[in-house]
């Protein structure tokens, strides 16, 4: 009830407050909870809501540091959201891989394109990575789909007692000082990390009410098991990390949604990071806390998409 009430607030600073009135008068909260889950379908009702937030980096409900790194500028920048702004902290002279261009074999020297999780803190190292490194989640659940190889893709330090080269063998690296600093001014597990190649693409307020809209519309074709419109969201080059592809995907899904079981799906602490890529596509990664629930299923965890925006059409082209 704390959601709805929530929820109720905010629509009411954009709707009507009577139309709300006279549903609830009329038809009782069920009906008020239908349509409050209508109106987040619609770009209309994220427009209104993002109006006086900075969404250049992404929407985030549980994460507080974007970290930016541009492999050509050899430039690092830390942001923190604050105030519906992202403020920015710091920017580092970094080095990255010695092969330019993203990464996807084992040793091939490049530093991977996207959009990445700091999973955790290695101390007690070689001295050859300086006082600490900060893990990422190469290869994400993305990177597995398009078959991308290689592991060990760490944030860390220089050589404590020796010089090095001007480039990494795929890592990021910073001065110890600057990286040292890094840590200081923020917190690796609420951060996410995008690595590109050139400048990350702003994102406009109307791509942001594009995508969360969308996220709202899938997960109502999935609780009703819409399965003509659910997969209408799937791109047809869709592939999973276990390599499951979308003629696969689309026999489960049929399956499953032949039950006609009722589904309570919820979602939350929403976040919807730019996706940099070496395949010149406009793309997110959305995560989120998740909620799924039959008579005899019930799972709480976290759900992954990768998603496409294509104009004014977004295709799902994995997921986890």
């Amino acid at each position: 009830m704390k959601k709805i009430a929530f929820l109720l607030l905010v629509l009411f600073q954009t709707y009507v407050l009577a139309d709300f009135v006279t549903i609830y008068r009329t038809m009782g909260i069920e009906e008020v909870q239908k349509e409050l889950e209508k109106q987040l379908k619609t770009k209309e009702y994220w427009n209104k809501y993002l109006e006086n937030t900075d969404v250049s980096y992404g929407y985030y409900e549980s994460k507080k540091y974007v970290l930016v790194a541009h492999k050509l500028s050899k430039k690092l920048e830390l942001f923190k959201k604050e105030d519906k702004k992202f403020l920015k902290l710091l920017t580092q002279s970094m080095i990255s891989g010695e092969k330019e261009g993203d990464k996807f074999t084992e040793g091939d020297l490049k530093t991977p394109v996207g959009a990445y999780r700091l999973t955790r803190k290695l101390t007690k190292l070689d001295q050859f990575y300086g006082p600490f490194a900060l893990v990422t989640n190469y290869p994400n659940t993305f990177d597995k789909s398009l078959n991308k190889e290689g592991h060990g893709i760490w944030i860390h330090g220089m050589p404590l007692e020796e010089s090095r080269e001007d480039f990494t063998k795929g890592c990021i690296a910073l001065d110890n000082e600057n990286l040292v600093s890094l840590e200081k001014n923020m917190n690796f597990d609420e951060s996410v990390l995008l690595i590109s190649e050139k400048n990350v693409e702003p994102t406009t307020k109307d791509e942001m009410s594009e995508v969360l809209s969308f996220i709202f519309s899938w997960t109502d074709a999935w609780r009703t098991s819409d399965i003509n419109k659910y997969l209408q969201y799937y791109s047809k080059d869709f592939k999973r990390a276990n390599g499951q592809g979308f003629d696969a995907f689309k026999k489960h899904k049929e399956y499953i949604f032949s039950r006609k079981e009722e589904k309570t799906i919820k979602f939350s602490n929403i976040n919807v990071i730019p996706y940099p890529n070496s395949l010149n596509k406009k793309m997110f990664k959305i995560v989120m806390d998740q909620h799924y629930q039959t008579k005899s299923y019930k799972y709480d965890g976290i759900k992954e998409l990768y998603i496409q925006l294509d104009g004014d059409k977004i295709s799902i082209l994995s997921e986890g």
